[in-house]
């Protein structure tokens, strides 16, 4: 065999794997069509938090004047930002480029198609791996219908020429929620449209009914219920029509109604590897799939679509085939953020997954004016929520709401993880004056 193993796909789990296995002595190829970083890295979570960081000084500056700071005119320049976080996602580009030189693993710069199950074609040659990792992750989901080629989705998101005056947003998932705060904190007028009647699916009720009723008050719309039909071209712009409904008229049409597994086009038949009932590669507890030695890690097994998770399963491949430390990846209580305006964290079980497995559970809530919103004239108030198992005092679940939730989230996250108990929450002296202050003093 030419490699012991050969990874599609430079995304984050694909690199981890890649490095780890070299690690451990492997002779490693990886392939990358675009660029080295996958999603997160290029167009996902690492650009768009650098948004979402761009936005809220929109917010800041506001706010600034209560904290006594006088501030002449105030303007905003698109292309600046833009570029700069375009400049650092290159940035990053190269260091996960170097990572993989300085670990002497060989990076194909091409697409590479599966030929047989031991048998790659990229870059004009055939290569041979006794090992073959699939990393391909996935891409935004894009409905049939008339039109939907005028609309963007989160890849092109970063890249616009200028800001629209009018967004339009189909989804109510953490990708729609987290531009619809960006755009709207930049001055753009944003309706979200969503076909059921809720946003945010699977998260705490409590928390994703508070982000809704200061969305509105923020100034974005909503519009539930509605099934779309096309999207057109009017002469000012683009029209989103819908079955019994008045039409939406925008600037910028965005589709973020999910994402898909990348498997099109990949060889998948000719080497034998099966997909599941919805379209991602099938793989057992060690990410291996039908095909003994072919592997999948990341979105494009659609287990749970998080960079950690990817990066976790790539090492936990590697160590386990190559390293001779086999190990699982552990899905419960994995933290999970939405970076909205203001930003949600949860991890656990929510207070309808607790009862429904638990049976009798406890459930404390602070619901908060922030101090800094205080002083700011600013009337968001945060709400934090912990779920407690009644018949061992664990801590099964925590769900927050507010500034820097995720932030003040992770440390929770590692509590919920060891099992520790109200007791011991109620047991941790206060840090004051914080907003985290409040996961230890619920009564």
């Amino acid at each position: 065999m030419d490699y012991d193993l050969f990874v599609i796909g430079a995304g984050s789990g694909g690199v981890r794997a890649s490095r780890i296995a070299a690690g451990h002595g492997a002779r490693v190829a990886i392939a990358e069509e675009h660029k080295v970083g996958g999603t997160c890295v290029i167009r996902g979570c690492v650009p768009k938090k650098l948004l979402v960081y761009g936005a809220h000084f929109a917010e800041d500056l506001v706010d600034a004047r209560r904290f006594g700071w006088q501030l002449g005119e105030r303007s905003f320049d698109w292309p600046t930002l833009r570029d700069n976080v375009l400049a650092e996602v290159d940035r990053l580009n190269t260091i996960y480029q170097n990572t993989l030189d300085s670990h002497k693993v060989t990076t194909f710069h091409d697409r590479a198609v599966l030929v047989d199950p031991h048998t790659v074609e990229v870059g004009g040659r055939r290569v041979t791996a006794a090992h073959i990792l699939i990393a391909t992750g996935a891409r935004p989901l894009l409905p049939d219908l008339p039109g939907t080629e005028l609309g963007i989705t989160s890849n092109e998101v970063f890249h616009l020429d200028a800001l629209p005056k009018r967004a339009v947003i189909a989804g109510g998932g953490y990708i729609a929620n987290e531009f619809a705060g960006i755009f709207h904190e930049l001055g753009v007028d944003v309706t979200l449209i969503n076909r059921s009647d809720t946003i945010l699916r699977g998260w705490d009720p409590a928390l994703r009914d508070r982000l809704l009723t200061i969305s509105m008050a923020k100034g974005i719309n909503f519009r539930f219920n509605c099934r779309m039909t096309g999207l057109a071209r009017t002469d000012d712009g683009l029209r989103a029509e819908f079955d019994g409904a008045d039409p939406i008229d925008g600037d910028l049409f965005l589709w973020a109604i999910g994402r898909r597994p990348n498997v099109e086009g990949l060889g998948l038949d000719a080497a034998g590897v099966a997909l599941d009932d919805k379209g991602a590669i099938r793989v057992d507890d060690d990410s291996r799939t039908n095909v003994p030695h072919i592997y999948a890690v990341g979105d494009v097994t659609d287990r749970l679509q998080l960079t950690p998770i990817a990066i976790r399963e790539g090492h936990a491949f590697a160590d386990s085939v190559f390293g001779g430390k086999p190990w699982r990846v552990d899905y419960r209580n994995v933290p999970s953020a939405v970076f909205s305006n203001p930003p949600l964290g949860s991890v656990g079980l929510t207070e309808a997954q607790a009862r429904n497995t638990l049976g009798s559970v406890r459930v404390y809530t602070s619901d908060f004016r922030p101090m800094r919103n205080v002083l700011a004239n600013r009337n968001e108030r945060a709400l934090y929520k912990l779920v407690v198992d009644e018949a061992t005092d664990k801590v099964v679940g925590a769900h927050m709401i507010g500034p820097d939730a995720p932030e003040v989230l992770q440390a929770v996250a590692i509590a919920i993880k060891a099992g520790l108990t109200k007791a011991q929450f109620d047991d941790t002296v206060a840090l004051h004056p914080t907003m985290s202050e409040e996961l230890v003093l619920m009564r």
